[in-house]
């Protein structure tokens, strides 16, 4: 997902509780019906950070990047980051 669509669906979250309540319920039918490209067999976990809680993601493992993918995390791009 890229920084904008990302940024796009916070922002419809905090102005819409209907809209936030459907992400939490059916994350991947969601992000799809907004655009973005969720593959097959996916699994999305939505999380709400709150005052006092906060969520830590540490990203999968990877033995390298792509050459592209290189380029967009040097540019501050968001990537997904292949298995393996």
């Amino acid at each position: 997902m890229n920084e904008q669509a990302y940024k796009s669906i916070i922002t419809k979250c905090w102005a819409d509780a209907e809209f936030k309540r459907r992400l939490m319920a059916d994350p991947a039918g969601t992000l799809r019906t907004e655009g973005v490209s969720v593959p097959n067999g996916s699994k999305v976990t939505v999380v709400e950070n709150t005052v006092n809680e906060f969520t830590f993601v540490i990203p999968p493992e990877f033995s390298e990047l792509s050459d592209e993918a290189l380029d967009g995390v040097s540019g501050g791009k968001v990537v997904a980051i292949p298995e393996g």
